[in-house]
């Protein structure tokens, strides 16, 4: 369980000022010196507004004028009638079309960034709106691809789609369920997770695309509720969500990316494979973004980083399973030592045997002392 200054420095007691959240400096010593942060983050904040939400001959590129059927002239103006971020977020949460939730975070995030508009507050639905289809089953449901009535590339594609549906809720819930509290944790936390739907939202939209061109659309097999059930462990506690969400969750797309792309490879479907590189690729950012706001929290909790994480898994039974792509965890600022039993059974192991080297030294240094005092 989580120890009582811990819970005490959690979401429920932000209303009594008991820390607050300020952007690490660089002169950050002991945890960014042992745990870099990605190196592209500013750079990805400092982004202009991605529009390539459509994959062409050459990979991402801008949506074709009218490439879509859905209707969005009522939506687009509710969106044009709100004022600020958290309301926003909050009705692409009630929105059940996938389709149409995709474009409409876009149209938030982008109003938002053009026209400069407050973070507000908003309280999220108790769940984000579903379309009939897919069916939501428990994991152990998902038919194997063999009995799924789609061939491989469609079935890996179908289950992408569905993370990258979770996905854009998951991060606009995190902007609307905390947004009481944008005070304290400032603009820039809202407008990473804002980022980071409106990035879901173009991986969706590719998918979908991918699909149609397969002859198949989101919806045409079972799907499972397993990664919003996460989601609803951490609702009350913004430290939780950023350990469960971003590290846990965005951190098994780092380590699923290049298999699946080698599957698709292996499959025939260079295209598809295309696809799920970029996206792999683009999600590097969301796993450190993740990382620099838990750090940013445990610093000003005074916590270290690794045993929090560590703890926060046990207190909401997370498990983090392999195998685990290293290198794509490393360069997003997640320490091995974090989330792999493995590296701190190695880690001990090495301890132990500079301990023994160090022993056996002084008994060496004695036993010669020794000779030479007879």
């Amino acid at each position: 369980m989580l120890s009582t200054a811990l819970r005490s420095a959690s979401l429920s007691s932000l209303t009594n000022h008991s820390f607050k959240i300020k952007p690490l400096s660089s002169s950050y010593s002991s945890h960014q010196q042992h745990h870099p942060l990605w190196s592209g983050l500013q750079s990805w904040r400092d982004s202009s507004l991605n529009h390539n939400r459509f994959w062409g001959p050459s990979g991402p590129e801008p949506e074709p004028p009218m490439s879509h059927p859905i209707n969005l002239d009522e939506r687009n103006s509710q969106v044009g009638s709100i004022n600020s971020l958290a309301e926003m977020g909050a009705m692409v949460l009630s929105t059940t079309d996938p389709l149409t939730k995709s474009r409409l975070t876009h149209l938030a995030y982008s109003r938002w960034r053009k026209e400069k508009l407050p973070v507000g507050v908003s309280e999220p639905p108790d769940r984000p709106a579903r379309p009939p289809k897919p069916q939501l089953v428990s994991p152990k449901e998902i038919p194997a691809p063999k009995n799924s009535g789609l061939p491989l590339n469609a079935y890996m594609l179908h289950n992408l789609a569905h993370v990258e549906l979770n996905a854009i809720d998951l991060a606009w819930d995190t902007v609307v369920r905390f947004s009481t509290y944008s005070e304290l944790l400032g603009d820039m936390f809202f407008a990473d997770f804002a980022r980071v739907a409106d990035d879901e939202s173009r991986h969706f939209a590719w998918c979908c695309q991918r699909l149609a061109e397969l002859g198949f659309s989101y919806g045409d097999m079972p799907a499972h509720n397993l990664l919003w059930r996460e989601c609803e462990k951490s609702s009350d506690d913004v430290v939780a969500r950023l350990a469960v969400i971003p590290l846990v969750q965005e951190a098994r797309g780092l380590d699923a990316g290049p298999r699946l792309v080698q599957k698709l490879v292996g499959f025939g479907d260079v295209k598809t494979s295309n696809v799920v590189a970029k996206i792999a690729e683009e999600e590097v950012a969301h796993v450190a973004v993740g990382v620099y706001w838990f750090v940013s929290v445990c610093q000003q909790m005074g916590r270290a980083s690794c045993p929090t994480f560590r703890d926060l898994l046990k207190e909401y039974n997370v498990e983090v399973k392999g195998p685990f792509n290293y290198n794509a965890r490393e360069e997003a600022g997640l320490p091995r030592s974090w989330y792999d039993p493995l590296k701190e059974i190695i880690d001990d192991k090495e301890r132990l045997s500079k301990v023994h080297d160090r022993l056996a030294h002084i008994i060496s240094v004695e036993k010669e002392n020794s000779s030479l005092n007879r």
